[in-house]
């Protein structure tokens, strides 16, 4: 199934695109993307964390994702 990635911040330089469409796997999860995004994009392991969100909101990670979601990833931010 496809689903759309938005990234933000440091994210968007590593992976070198701002919008990403991905193919996962039906009854997929955020844990488990996360885990496939790190397997096709190994240069996100140079952040020690990442926050996800599904359809504009934060999440765990137990959330199953469906057909057309939108998943953002963004980096811790800090700022005054």
């Amino acid at each position: 199934m496809k689903i759309t990635v938005l990234f933000f911040g440091i994210t968007t330089d590593l992976i070198q695109r701002s919008v990403l469409e991905l193919t996962i796997t039906e009854g997929s999860n955020v844990a488990d993307f996360r885990k496939q995004l790190q397997t096709d994009y190994p240069q996100l392991s140079n952040l020690n964390t990442y926050a996800i969100a599904l359809n504009e909101e934060y999440t765990s990670g137990d959330e199953v994702i469906h057909q057309n979601d939108t998943l953002a990833v963004i980096p811790p931010v800090s700022g005054g």
